[in-house]
């Protein structure tokens, strides 16, 4: 297949692109870098295993829950990219690309998927592996380290650990992350349970409620929409 996927619901920012067997992959810091740097690195990224934006069968982005200015970035940028490319938007829980990493790198098949929410709390939401596809067991939460409950038999994966070691379970765990790579692994599936979106139908997904956008907040990804608009060719 022929995608693009990045993720920024992280401290850390993701981008791979894959064309047929090549595949061309990015890891650096997020954050505030995420708005600079993104649309040159994808760009990068495109132009390395010789892809045009139009020719991409899906634009696939970390949806959240995560880092509100960085699912504002991504969900922006992926919906210029594809409404100036004429290419479809497939958002992913950034959750279950953890759930995903961690079955990859140490072959887990039910993951309690936990990132650092920031505040004194963390994201979390079980996932069980059938073998052929992923399904989350409970609803997506948001809670104090110390109120997440580890279904028995399930393994904790994420970030979070690195942040409240002491107050989370104590089972088994290990360290994942949202990786662009498990955005393209897990793309295919969703592509084919008609998961994409037309661009303008992507949306991040929010957990904690946040009121307003900063005036600098909006001016950002109003830029990196435009931007990212700019950067795509017309069909």
């Amino acid at each position: 297949m022929r995608l693009l996927a990045f993720d920024t619901s992280t401290d850390q920012m993701f981008i791979a692109v894959q064309h047929d067997a090549a595949l061309w992959q990015w890891q650096g810091a997020g954050g505030p870098q995420a708005s600079t740097l993104l649309i040159p690195k994808i760009q990068e990224g495109l132009a390395a295993v010789g892809l045009a934006m139009s020719a991409l069968d899906a634009i696939v982005f970390g949806q959240g829950p995560g880092s509100f200015t960085g699912l504002r970035t991504a969900c922006s940028v992926a919906q210029g990219l594809a409404l100036g490319a004429d290419v479809p938007v497939l958002p992913v829980d950034s959750l279950l690309a953890v759930a995903h990493s961690a079955h990859q790198a140490h072959g887990c098949t039910q993951v309690l998927a936990v990132l650092d929410a920031r505040m004194g709390e963390v994201y979390h939401a079980p996932y069980h592996w059938d073998g052929v596809h992923w399904q989350r067991t409970a609803a997506l939460g948001l809670s104090a380290p110390a109120a997440v409950q580890l279904p028995p038999g399930y393994t904790l994966a994420g970030n979070a650990q690195a942040v409240y070691a002491d107050l989370l379970p104590q089972a088994a765990q290990v360290a994942a992350l949202p990786t662009a790579l498990a955005l393209l692994q897990l793309a295919p599936a969703l592509l084919v349970a008609g998961q994409a979106v037309a661009p303008e139908e992507a949306m991040p997904t929010y957990i904690r409620d946040k009121v307003a956008q900063t005036t600098a907040e909006r001016a950002a990804l109003a830029a990196a929409r435009s931007a990212a608009a700019a950067a795509a060719p017309q069909p």
